[in-house]
């Protein structure tokens, strides 16, 4: 006889908060909380697999993400770090694509400009941005740069008069092919600083080419900048983005928002697994009730607690004012390392069903790639840590 399939929604646990972490959050923050789940259940879940598979971006739902207002939750809204890095876990969970452009235009392209802007740049360009009127993107890797750009960045901007021209190319631009804007990084050849300058996608000498061919973050749309002669407006260069160190400020939290995404894909991954394990049946029974799956399940869920406790202490580290680089390093690595496990693990679970997209696991585990690899790969933010607890630098 068949055993009795529970609903996968009444269970206990059902949302993954195993250890409770979201109880460190304010009544405030849980209710939006709670209103943004709901949004992304209705908006992105039923559409998130078939634009994956036609490798399309989504535009209607950037009127609806203006509606949500989501935009800079900390600086803007005043919500704690913890929020803010539980509500990107959240979209993630939902579909990393749209938390990949959200982490682009929010975290690298808005975060920019709160952290590099003067403060007329500020009152200038943030309404539009804020309210998704105005999109953008980050350019910082280049064809021959990813690792080493800090120091190796080949995009030259040279001052004549009240503005800049720039030359060069970038890669990996999401939202470039539909963005407005895109924040520019580009070594001054005067003093062989690397600065930061917003370009409008509209000038002359600007192109952006979708890249095609992927397998993971499929309707993210990537691309290769070139840079010919693009004039810059003194006005456009940040004031505040004046060395590599000063890029580093931005980067440090959204290496943090990243580590996040991890936690967000093991969630998903997690989801998939779970109700997949409870509603399908082999030899007459569910595949919850062979003790090898559940071993599957509570190792898929073990990796998604540790990696969250890890991203809420970061978090409250943050949201102190205390927080440090190689920490942000540390918990890049280390959540995208347990993510790798637990899609893998996962994907593994679905057998055949695991590599088409129509079980949505498949979709998650290729989107784990592109998340192990950006906001710096895993060897490298390995090397950091290790130069912060020994005090030599294995990073040549």
């Amino acid at each position: 006889m068949g055993q009795t399939v529970p609903d996968i929604n009444s269970l206990p646990y059902a949302d993954g908060d195993f250890f409770a972490f979201e109880q460190l959050l304010t009544d405030k923050e849980r209710d939006r909380l709670a209103e943004i789940r709901q949004w992304l259940d209705r908006e992105v879940r039923p559409i998130a697999v078939d634009y994956w598979n036609r490798a399309e971006f989504p535009l209607e739902i950037i009127p609806k993400l203006a509606e949500l207002d989501v935009v800079s939750p900390v600086r803007r809204q005043g919500y704690s770090n913890l929020f803010a890095g539980i509500v990107h876990a959240e979209f993630t969970r939902a579909d990393t694509s749209i938390a990949t452009f959200m982490g682009v235009h929010d975290g690298l392209f808005t975060g920019s400009i709160e952290a590099l802007a003067s403060e007329e740049q500020k009152q200038e360009w943030l309404p539009d941005i804020y309210s998704l009127k105005k999109i953008g993107a980050f350019g910082l890797t280049e064809p021959l740069g990813g690792s080493d750009v800090a120091g190796g960045t080949r995009t030259t901007a040279r001052k004549d008069g009240d503005r800049w021209i720039l030359n060069g190319a970038k890669r990996w631009i999401g939202n470039a092919t539909f963005s407005d804007y895109v924040i520019i990084y580009a070594r001054d050849v005067a003093d062989n600083q690397v600065k930061a300058f917003l370009v409008d996608t509209a000038t002359e000498g600007y192109k952006a080419t979708k890249i095609e061919n992927k397998i993971s973050l499929r309707s993210v749309q990537n691309a290769d900048i070139v840079l010919e002669n693009v004039v810059v407006p003194d006005t456009h260069k940040l004031a505040g983005g004046n060395s590599f160190r000063d890029t580093n400020k931005v980067l440090k939290v959204t290496r943090l928002a990243v580590a996040w995404q991890a936690v967000g894909q093991q969630l998903a991954a997690f989801d998939v697994a779970r109700r997949y394990a409870v509603e399908r049946h082999q030899f007459g029974r569910p595949l919850a009730s062979f003790q090898l799956v559940q071993e599957q399940l509570v190792k898929i869920l073990g990796n998604t607690v540790s990696s969250m406790g890890m991203m809420v202490r970061l978090s409250q580290l943050e949201d102190a004012g205390v927080a440090k680089d190689e920490q942000s390093a540390l918990a890049k690595a280390f959540t995208t390392a347990r993510m790798r496990e637990s899609v893998a693990i996962g994907r593994a679970l679905l057998g055949g069903n695991g590599i088409v997209t129509d079980y949505e696991m498949a979709k998650v585990f290729a989107d784990a790639e592109a998340i192990y690899s950006y906001e710096g790969t895993y060897e490298i933010n390995t090397l950091v840590t290790g130069r912060a607890i020994t005090g030599i630098s294995a990073i040549v």
